[in-house]
């Protein structure tokens, strides 16, 4: 019995569930195809993928980055490559 009432208490103690859990779990009680599934699924990683492009690009307006701050970035161990190879 002791047991159980630590359980229950743990029970009221969760966070409810977030509005995307609940919408998720209605499409597993729904039992829908494998296909579906996996095209759940992959719509899920593109919105959450473009999501995080937008903010990328939003901080790197914020930053005012360019292609030429790729292209140092991109370089960078290149010449910190360059600069130990003479060391030696």
């Amino acid at each position: 019995m002791l047991n159980f009432v630590k359980q229950y208490k743990h029970m009221l103690a969760a966070p409810s569930l977030s509005n995307i859990q609940q919408e998720l779990l209605k499409l597993y009680a729904a039992n829908i195809a494998d296909t579906d599934l996996l095209n759940i699924k992959r719509y899920l990683a593109k919105y959450f993928a473009s999501k995080a492009i937008d903010e990328a690009d939003r901080i790197w307006e914020q930053k005012g980055y360019n292609n030429e701050t790729m292209n140092k970035w991109l370089n960078e161990d290149n010449i910190a490559d360059d600069k130990n190879s003479h060391r030696h």
